[in-house]
């Protein structure tokens, strides 16, 4: 902000010392030259030198105020290009009325500007209006992240001309939301019918509300676990934490396997991706060397009973999932199966893979156990695992009929 102000400082104590000599010349001086209007070319210079320093001191007024809010200097620097803009159309009229032509110069362009402007330039006007909108209101600034919903568009504001918005879009090639490098050109005429959402239109540095989500078992120590979570968030966010005095929190939800723990924190919006790398990390390390906290898996309740072999390996259902049913290992009689070698490595597949298909029972009406008709090398593989119940179809058979099948 200061090297930007003192060169503006320096251009408009020029613009006015030349200014003031070009008057005080043509005061002293015998007319130079005389223009149709009566001023004088040195008036005229003197008169264009001090419109530009009259610009440049309303930029530097504007850049001292929003400094002194604690706006960013890229503030200052946007509404500054509306006083050049403003200087210059000054200076167009000053020299249309020291040639005497400024009366001649607005009637051609009542007639043929408005034609002109509502043919051939509605795009690009309405682009200079929206720009104009833009620098006045600042809804938006370089430097924030800003999306598009209506054109599936996020990311960083590099640049807003009086034309186009530039933009370094954030994920499209990669599926995060971390900044590709990939610069975007909107045309401001757009914004005019776009919802544009700024993640950071209250602060100066980016900042927003992130979270990391990690499921735990049901016999989890929670408060430990909240322990782990939030040392996560104060050792990977401190510095944020001190500039933005929000304090990292955590939120749950039940669900079917164990408790969601959802760790909220603020983060720079840049570093979204980073931050939460780096506290998933942290977060998974301390979790194995901590034997009170497990993660739940699917199918299997947690990755140490997994990792163990404690639990059975989940059924792979079919469309004729509503007919099995889970049955008591106890309750089914065997005859037998003798091949060992078989039984140990259909065990140690069913172990990593799963059951892919369950066995088939008929119901003895005498004392109510289960006879197997289908899967006997099945059972005796889960049954070698530990199993407690499996997986089973139960079909209804005649009396007078044995159809028991070896599997």
């Amino acid at each position: 902000m200061e090297r930007y102000t003192k060169k503006l400082c320096v251009f408009a104590g020029i613009c006015f010392f030349v200014g003031i000599l070009l008057f005080v010349a043509d005061y002293i001086l015998p007319p130079i030259a005389e223009t149709k209007s009566g001023l004088g070319v040195l008036q005229i210079v003197g008169a264009i030198a001090v419109i530009l320093g009259v610009s440049a001191m309303s930029n530097i007024a504007t850049c001292l105020y929003l400094a002194h809010r604690k706006k960013p200097v890229c503030e200052g620097a946007m509404i500054g290009r509306l006083y050049w803009i403003l200087g210059t159309i000054c200076v167009g009229v000053v020299i249309l009325y020291g040639l005497g032509i400024l009366g001649k110069a607005g009637t051609l362009f009542t007639l043929f500007g408005g034609m002109l402007l509502g043919w051939s330039l509605q795009g690009p006007v309405s682009g200079f209006a929206a720009w104009l909108l833009i620098s006045a209101k600042r809804p938006f600034r370089p430097g924030d992240r800003v999306q598009f919903p209506k054109l599936e568009l996020t990311g960083d504001i590099k640049d807003i001309g009086t034309m186009y918005l530039q933009l370094n879009q954030v994920g499209g090639s990669i599926a995060s939301e971390e900044a590709v490098g990939r610069n975007i050109l909107i045309p401001n005429a757009m914004l005019f019918d776009q919802v544009v959402i700024n993640y950071t239109a209250a602060r100066e540095a980016p900042y927003m509300l992130d979270e990391v989500v990690i499921g735990i078992t049901y016999d989890s120590n929670w408060d430990i676990a909240e322990k782990i979570l939030l040392a996560a968030a104060y050792k990977v966010t401190k510095e944020t934490i001190e500039t933005t005095n929000v304090q990292p929190y955590i939120r749950s939800e039940l669900y079917d396997y164990g408790v969601y723990l959802q760790l909220r924190y603020q983060v720079r919006v840049e570093e979204r991706a980073k931050v939460a790398y780096r506290i998933t990390k942290f977060i998974f390390d301390e979790i194995q060397r901590t034997p009170s906290v497990d993660i739940p898996i699917p199918y299997i309740y947690s990755y140490r009973a997994g990792h163990k072999g404690k639990n059975q390996q989940p059924f792979v259902r079919d469309r004729f999932s509503q007919d099995i049913k889970e049955i008591e290992m106890s309750s089914i009689h065997d005859n037998g199966y003798d091949n060992r070698n078989d039984i140990k490595q259909l065990a140690s597949s069913i172990n990593a893979d799963g059951l892919t298909r369950p066995i088939v029972l008929k119901e003895n009406p005498k004392n109510g156990d289960y006879d197997i008709l289908a899967g006997h090398s099945r059972f005796e593989a889960c049954k070698n695992l530990g199993w407690k119940t499996i997986p089973a179809l139960i079909v209804k058979v005649p009396e007078n009929r044995d159809c028991e099948v070896q599997t």
